[in-house]
């Protein structure tokens, strides 16, 4: 098959997940014998990341705007026109962007199926917060969005919680497949050594609580610092880890931990990939991913193989992964409480912990590994594409 691929920008520090997962889907399908091609923009673009993609073609259009999400790149205009009729499938990741109109405009035009993997990107508003992004995606929605969907061959949910999602922007539920995005269980087959991380940070006898992800309010940062201050007030022995980039909130999470008189007990280590993300997950003594909304549980699933337990808050996608495979806790987004007790409920009963967490681990394998997924990733499109000839006969 030929197979274009299509996201915003192209930057693990930046795209965390979801262009992991991107990443991994071109790399394996052009390794299956395909005939893959990213569409991506010039922004933040991670070149080192691109070379180690073997086999995929990639072009980074440059991004001449780069507002409220959207990256614009005209090039990918002329490139459409010129080249989409080569694709039998055009792969869209994520949902509100320029080149998803561009894409829909000329897929449309020239009858080449699509599918739309929105990585958890669908909703409006979370939790009632009704901002100008809101109003933002409102408007992409009445002008672009709802086409979008209607005309997708296929929806890729991650999770029932992202199949819902789409429903409520009035997406056919018999559109829509749920693929657990890819994990590479081969990555983890090789754990760093334990110890390096602490001792690089000086931690070395310390309960570590770690956070992995975007530093961003929807991450449910102040959930974790004021839950981690309530812990500290009961031990000495506990630092916090936060292990990601800045999107935005940091300075705001920074005066919530000062006000909290927690300064000296929380390490900041910005963007960890590779061998040094492995080192600090096998270091942690407990993952929380406190999220008030997320797509799926990535950070959690990782944490998970490399034996560190997590917990994971209830009502999200990520919260729906954990709950299947019986593999983590589960607490209520802001009970802090509840929290608390949780991470001291792991640090007391570590053989109740090992056995959930080697649940998680078989599970993962089994079930979510890239061979697996890659089987489910090929047939829909394949799917996508006999319906679409036998629409056109």
């Amino acid at each position: 098959m030929n197979i274009l691929q299509v996201f915003d920008f192209f930057s693990l520090s930046h795209g965390g997940g979801t262009v992991d997962i991107l990443y991994h889907l071109s790399r394996s399908l052009s390794s299956r014998g395909h005939n893959v091609v990213l569409y991506t923009s010039d922004f933040k673009l991670d070149k080192d990341y691109i070379q180690s993609l073997e086999g995929v073609k990639v072009y980074p259009f440059h991004s001449r705007i780069n507002m409220a999400g959207l990256h614009v790149m005209p090039g990918i205009i002329a490139a459409s026109r010129k080249s989409i009729k080569d694709f039998d499938v055009i792969h869209m990741h994520c949902f509100r962007s320029f080149q998803n109109i561009v894409l829909h405009h000329y897929a449309t035009k020239f009858n080449i199926p699509y599918i739309v993997d929105a990585h958890g990107s669908a909703p409006r508003i979370t939790v009632g917060r009704k901002g100008p992004m809101f109003y933002f995606k409102w408007l992409y929605d009445v002008l672009f969005g709802y086409i979008i969907l209607r005309d997708a061959a296929g929806l890729v949910a991650e999770t029932q919680v992202g199949a819902a999602e789409y429903v409520e922007l009035g997406a056919r539920p018999e559109a829509i497949t749920v693929i657990h995005p890819p994990i590479n269980s081969g990555e983890f087959a090789h754990l760093p050594s334990p110890g390096k991380f602490r001792q690089k940070y000086s931690i070395a006898e310390k309960k570590v609580v770690m956070f992995l992800g975007r530093i961003n309010w929807i991450k449910g940062m102040d959930f974790l610092v004021d839950s981690f201050a309530l812990l500290a007030s009961q031990r000495e022995d506990i630092i916090l880890v936060i292990v990601g980039t800045d999107d935005g909130y940091k300075r705001v999470l920074d005066k919530r931990i000062d006000d909290l008189g927690i300064r000296d007990k929380v390490i900041y280590t910005g963007f960890l990939g590779g061998k040094d993300k492995l080192s600090a997950l096998v270091d942690a003594d407990v993952l929380v991913q406190p999220s008030i909304y997320e797509q799926a549980a990535r950070p959690s699933l990782e944490a998970i193989l490399c034996d560190t337990p997590v917990i994971v808050s209830k009502n999200t996608g990520a919260g729906e992964d954990i709950r299947e495979m019986d593999a983590g806790y589960l607490v209520d987004h802001g009970d802090v409480n509840g929290m608390k007790d949780a991470i001291l409920h792991i640090f007391a009963n570590l053989d109740e912990v090992r056995a959930k967490t080697q649940r998680g681990r078989e599970y993962i394998k089994k079930n979510l590994s890239l061979d697996a997924q890659m089987d489910r990733y090929e047939q829909l499109y394949r799917e996508v594409i006999e319906k679409n000839k036998a629409g056109q006969s």
